[in-house]
């Protein structure tokens, strides 16, 4: 890969693991991930999923936003380490090239439709740095 390509696809990694990391943090210090009607949140404290009566809805949010958080961590630190280490190896991976860029506009499908604007700007981002990366590769 060339130095442009690998610090593009770097770039991209290090906005989705900023991002992993901020919403882990937010996830388990603080109250911005809390609902604003109290008794929505006690309500989900108290009520289960009709899948199991072993969680509340409370925790199974809490444990959502932070698997979430685990795979954006995930992608960053294994697409930033592939591109500055071992670039040679993603870039002879159409596949591992592809499943990235599927990734990121899977994540900018989800921004779009459910998320709000910080995120699905720094998504965006990150998928056109990605993208222009690939570009570059392939050209």
């Amino acid at each position: 890969m060339s130095i442009i390509s690998t610090w593009l696809i770097t770039a991209s990694a290090a906005i989705i693991g900023l991002l992993g990391l901020l919403h882990l943090l937010l996830t388990f210090l603080g109250d911005k991930l809390t609902p604003r009607d109290e008794s929505l949140h006690s309500r989900m404290q108290a009520v289960s999923p009709r899948i199991s009566r072993e969680t509340s809805m409370w925790q199974a949010w809490i444990g959502f936003n932070a698997s979430h958080s685990f795979g954006a961590l995930l992608f960053g630190a294994l697409y930033g380490y592939l591109a500055l280490v071992h670039g040679a190896v993603l870039g002879q991976s159409p596949f591992l090239l592809l499943l990235g860029q599927l990734l990121l506009l899977g994540y900018l499908g989800l921004a779009w439709r459910y998320w709000f604007s910080v995120p699905r700007r720094a998504i965006l981002l990150s998928t056109a740095l990605y993208t222009l990366g690939l570009l570059l590769h392939w050209s």
